[in-house]
């Protein structure tokens, strides 16, 4: 059902995202209090980061209650940015390995 009719959702609902949005935040801060390092660090970092975003989203901005046609209409073309970012990152690092090997 659509936000839009009106519906009201229980406080109850929005007491656990906060709660889960402070633990979520608890453990991103924990990440940094052990010292972790490398890939493990900067990975916990970002689900983190993506779960507390995706809540934020789907509860406080009512995205979970509306149709999927507008949740792909919302997500799909950020989805559609950071696969193009990637491809190009990708790119980028061929052509830096390409070029060290030309040149030595």
């Amino acid at each position: 059902m659509s936000s839009a009719t009106g519906q009201q959702h229980p406080i109850g609902l929005y007491l656990k995202v906060w709660g889960l949005l402070f633990l979520l935040s608890l453990l991103s801060y924990l990440v940094d209090y052990f010292h972790l390092q490398g890939l493990l660090r900067w990975g916990l970092i970002l689900l983190f980061m993506v779960l507390k975003a995706g809540l934020i989203v789907a509860v406080f901005m009512h995205l979970a209650w509306e149709r999927l046609a507008l949740v792909c209409a919302i997500l799909l073309p950020p989805l559609c940015l950071l696969v193009l970012v990637a491809l190009m990152a990708l790119e980028g690092e061929h052509t830096f390995l390409t070029r060290l090997e030309f040149f030595r």
